[in-house]
């Protein structure tokens, strides 16, 4: 059974940061692209960074670059997702997501409310 299980999520001030985790089980972890998205009130869901299989690669939104910082541990079929010098407009729903061509699972999301 194919599974993403986000954690990590919650309420944080401003300024402040959190780190997102993403454990997967019941397929070939190593051989997919990881990638998290968000969906914030009202919007669409957006790409928020992406890393290829072995790490070797990434690509963040504009919006992101420079304060968050994706990885991979390919040993603990998790990915993570650092967070730093959140802003009240990074709160949504984030999603981490695993693609291998036309293969792609999601997880259920978890919330990050940036607020003081």
């Amino acid at each position: 059974q194919v599974q993403l299980v986000e954690s990590g999520g919650g309420l944080v001030q401003p300024g402040g940061s959190l780190r997102l985790s993403c454990a997967a089980s019941g397929f070939a972890f190593s051989n997919y692209r990881m990638s998290w998205y968000r969906q914030g009130p009202g919007k669409e869901r957006e790409l928020v960074a992406e890393i290829t299989k072995f790490g070797g690669t990434t690509n963040y939104a504009d919006s992101v670059k420079g304060r968050f910082t994706i990885s991979r541990d390919n040993a603990k079929s998790t990915a993570y997702l650092q967070m730093n010098s959140l802003k009240p407009e990074d709160t949504a729903v984030y999603y981490c997501s695993a693609s291998y061509y036309s293969i792609g699972y999601w997880g259920q999301g978890t919330q990050v409310t940036v607020s003081s």
